[in-house]
């Protein structure tokens, strides 16, 4: 018999549902039935993602200064709270628990001012606005990189970490065993759920630049946006590089445990499978992230020594070109930044989100928790 429903609400990119499909995992081992809000976005995901239910609910950002898109978005919120509200008291969740995103604020308001215990959950170093808007009305705010002294909301901050789906743990099982010179060498480079289209270019154009028998070594997986994906493809065939271009990998987890270096975006479920999978990297933060909450989720790991960090501005393709040859010919560097990485991951996050859920759920405080629980979340 199930415990109740959890209801996730998680906006429909990967940073935002990949942890929450990481809980669903762990709720589902522990008994309870689990439920999803999101928005049309996340329908890729749906094949993996363990919902009973997947619920769309109408919501929109506001972003705009024109005062018609602003009073549609308004409109679209009100539509999308009503229907938020109509489905918490139907479903009569013991909790809700929101990943960021806009389609997880009208579902927050909802269980909110229905009194059902509410949760959020910040993946990056820096709030969003989703959740900025949401942190006074919940009861928890759990952590993927924010400091547990997180002004104003300390007392009900808990530094969980983030979430990562069993496909990312299997991987973290897998040893990293770096290619030695003369072998094969396993480039990875993706940039988030949405792809990046500043790589489509950079990587190929720095490859170009290298040694031949450097070259020669490389096998690239790439994730391009549709719209790159056969110029990447054209480019490596007439370098007679071997690479896997796709907009979107389901197995990314896999390739990864697979790669000796991954070039990437600093979103922070990518530095968190990073981060627990214990592989190198090349991190290149967004440069137009409204708080720039890439370059803090990469310092993060770059502080450990587990990554470099690179602004893009300044990654020409030379300067990527000398960072990939020397890669090619340092393994053991390779190996020292893969186990720093390794020992800054939080393989057990989902448990101890998941255990957070069921205390609030269950009336217990963040201080309640945090006392129960010394060591966690501090």
């Amino acid at each position: 018999m199930s415990k109740g429903i959890v209801l996730l609400a998680a906006g429909g990119t990967g940073g935002h549902v990949f942890p929450a499909e990481a809980l669903a995992h762990t709720l589902k081992a522990r008994g309870y039935s689990v439920h999803l809000v999101t928005d049309s976005r996340a329908e890729r995901y749906a094949g993996k993602f363990p919902a009973d239910e997947v619920h769309v609910v109408p919501s929109a950002t506001i972003g705009s200064k024109n005062p018609i898109s602003v009073a549609r978005s308004l409109w679209k919120l009100w539509v999308g709270l009503r229907a938020a509200r109509r489905l918490v008291a139907k479903l009569k969740p013991v909790a809700v628990v929101g990943f960021g995103g806009y389609p997880t604020v009208p579902p927050l308001l909802a269980s909110t001012g229905l009194g059902v215990p509410s949760i959020i959950h910040e993946q990056n170093a820096v709030m969003g606005r989703a959740n900025k808007a949401l942190a006074a009305r919940v009861k928890a705010i759990a952590g993927g990189f924010l400091p547990p002294a997180n002004g104003q909301y300390s007392d009900k901050t808990v530094a969980t970490g983030n979430p990562v789906r069993p496909a990312v743990l299997a991987a973290s099982e897998i040893p990293y065993t770096p290619s030695q010179m003369g072998e094969t060498f396993q480039l990875v480079v993706f940039g988030g759920s949405q792809g990046a289209q500043f790589f489509s270019s950079a990587v190929p154009a720095a490859i170009c630049l290298m040694k031949d028998e450097q070259r020669k070594r490389i096998v690239v997986t790439q994730q391009a946006r549709p719209e790159d994906k056969d110029s990447v493809i054209a480019s490596y065939q007439k370098l007679g590089v071997k690479a896997d271009v796709s907009p979107f990998f389901g197995d990314m987890a896999s390739r990864i445990g697979e790669a000796d270096l991954v070039i990437s975006r600093s979103g922070a479920s990518t530095v968190s499978e990073l981060s627990v999978i214990g592989r190198p990297s090349i991190l290149v933060p967004y440069p137009h992230a409204l708080d720039h909450d890439q370059a803090a989720n990469a310092a993060a790991l770059s502080a450990a020594g587990g990554a470099s960090v690179i602004k893009q501005a300044e990654l020409s393709p030379q300067k990527l070109s000398s960072l990939l040859s020397s890669a090619l010919s340092e393994p053991d560097r390779l190996s020292a930044t893969a186990a720093a990485a390794k020992a800054t991951g939080k393989p057990h996050a989902a448990d101890v989100l998941a255990d957070l859920v069921e205390a609030i759920a269950s009336g217990q405080s963040v201080q309640e928790f945090k006392k129960k629980n010394e060591g966690v979340g501090a």
